[in-house]
């Protein structure tokens, strides 16, 4: 007498192997985060000085980086923080430079009359 076949163990398909596929390592959230918030500042960074909001950025990239090389593999994002503390240091570094231009303006004075148009009118 004959047995039926015994059933593929969990997970494995019928002769195929593992019926899906790799098991692939999570994103850092934090790394996400970072580029998110970097692209973010850039993108303010020509508005008051917003560009600071940067160094939230060069902050969470650092730590995910730290975090990603501490998890021995488990993690993964490292570029995506490197970004973050890339775009967070231009945009950082932008938005400071844009404050003191506006200080420095504001301090001086600087005072915007436009000049007359054809005719004796003003644009």
């Amino acid at each position: 007498m004959s047995y039926p076949p015994e059933p593929p163990p969990p997970g494995y398909g019928y002769g195929y192997g593992p019926a899906y596929g790799p098991v692939v390592a999570p994103t850092n959230r934090k790394a996400t985060a970072s580029l998110v918030t970097g692209i973010a500042s850039l993108v303010l960074s020509w508005c008051c000085g917003l560009g600071l909001v940067g160094i939230v950025a060069v902050v969470l990239g650092v730590k995910a980086r730290s975090e990603i090389r501490a998890s021995g593999g488990t993690q993964q994002g490292e570029g995506l923080a490197l970004g973050g503390i890339i775009t967070g240091a231009v945009a950082a570094v932008l938005g400071l430079l844009i404050l003191v231009v506006m200080i420095v303006a504001f301090a001086a004075g600087v005072d915007y009359q436009p000049e007359p148009g054809p005719g004796g009118a003003e644009l």
